[in-house]
């Protein structure tokens, strides 16, 4: 029998099943996609993080690290799945169906003692379902009071997932105290920082205040900086002066808010409270709108053009990672696609194969040789290798940098 069983192998279940397994858990982790469990059995990964696959090898070497496609018995099961959420009629609503199925899918190997923990950034109430999912699941062989649920949300960046791993602060949400407390025990195996125990429903709260948080204070400064293409104001400047005063911390914007936590987890406290939360609804409005207003800031520079030519530096939902997750700037070079078809250029260091909505819509160059040739080079990800351009490569362009790159 396994230590611990992880479901879902991807960008918070694969370091946290690797880390685990090199504290001595003997740890199994599943994934629904056979060529996951494949190349992490191998000692490889299939997705980009610094030091991830000195971690992963390390793992799969010592033996206490397996993958396979369905979970087996273990002490504790922790679900790191998507939960990401549907547009439509004016509406964001959570879809809950990889978490549902991943608990459902617990039904033949649970026994009574288990621990399961809930990972994935979630609606509040989500554990309370995964424990009727799974009772319901048992068809009455269990009640609730023989297994320990809990809510313990990830906190880690993108690009520093294992130095965050290890030293955030985390949070341990139960059902119960005693399911608090072995969650607190479990992540102590790894994590340095402090652990806090509270309850299930104010864990999953935690962890969408803090996402919310940043995504109203990204906002402001998206919404400042329209406001200063309107008035032919430079915004860079603008926040740097206005961050001079000691109680003004106002941040850089950029193209939209991406990736699968600012961008996703606010809609789930509106979708709770729609009378309620207006403030993060507005927000979410304002960053879903940035792409729309890039979009017209190039078509107004297109229109001197016979045949613009466009480069778009970066696809990627944030500097220094491959994650196209919910990306504006995916979304844009969409869109501009449509418009400019194989006129558009995209710039994207961390992949190397155009995404499935822009194949056959638009070529995928380096950077220098894409700035070469294009009339309008619009840069949306501040990636490092952008930032080492030397200046003049950009001379007699039209340039549109969404992240005060080269100001």
């Amino acid at each position: 029998m396994f230590d611990i069983c992880v479901l879902g192998l991807g960008y918070i279940g694969l370091p946290t099943a690797s880390i685990f397994a090199t504290k001595g858990k003997k740890v199994l982790g599943v994934d629904v996609v056979p060529h996951v469990v494949q190349t992490i059995n191998e000692g490889r990964i299939h997705i980009e993080e610094p030091d991830l696959d000195i971690l992963v090898r390390a793992a799969v070497q010592s033996g206490n690290l397996t993958a396979a496609t369905a979970p087996q018995p273990a002490a504790t099961f922790i679900v790191a799945v998507p939960t990401p959420f549907h547009h439509g009629d004016g509406t964001n609503l959570p879809d809950l169906s990889f978490v549902e199925a991943a608990t459902r899918s617990l039904a033949p190997v649970v026994k009574k003692g288990d621990l399961i923990i809930l990972e994935s950034t979630s609606p509040v109430g989500t554990t309370e379902l995964m424990r009727d999912w799974l009772l319901d699941a048992c068809g009455g062989q269990f009640t609730e009071e023989d297994f320990l649920f809990a809510h313990c949300p990830e906190r880690i960046l993108p690009g520093q997932m294992l130095k965050e791993l290890v030293s955030n602060d985390r949070i341990a949400g139960g059902l119960t105290a005693e399911a608090s407390e072995k969650a607190k025990e479990l992540y102590e195996t790894f994590c340095s920082a402090e652990i806090f125990t509270t309850d299930a429903r104010t864990a999953e709260m935690a962890k969408l205040t803090e996402n919310s948080y940043r995504d109203v204070n990204i906002a402001f400064a998206n919404e400042l900086s329209m406001v200063c293409d309107s008035l032919n104001i430079d915004v860079w400047e603008l926040i740097q002066l206005a961050n001079r005063h000691p109680r003004v911390k106002i941040l850089q914007p950029g193209p939209g808010v991406g990736g699968h936590c600012i961008a996703v987890d606010p809609w789930f406290i509106v979708a709770a409270c729609p009378d309620r939360a207006r403030l993060i609804r507005t927000a979410r409005e304002v960053n879903d709108s940035k792409p729309n207003h890039v979009i017209e800031q190039v078509k107004e520079r297109a229109e001197r053009f016979r045949k613009p030519v466009i480069a778009c530096l970066g696809l990627a939902f944030k500097a220094d990672v491959d994650d196209l997750r919910e990306s504006p700037s995916l979304h844009i070079a969409e869109q501009l696609a449509d418009l400019y078809g194989e006129e558009l250029i995209v710039c994207e260091p961390h992949i190397q194969e155009l995404p499935k909505s822009l194949i056959g819509k638009a070529k995928l160059e380096p950077a220098d040789e894409a700035i070469k040739r294009a009339d309008i080079v619009l840069l949306l990800v501040d990636h490092k290798p952008f930032k080492k351009l030397p200046k003049r490569i950009l001379d007699q362009r039209v340039v549109i940098d969404t992240r005060g790159c080269w100001k």
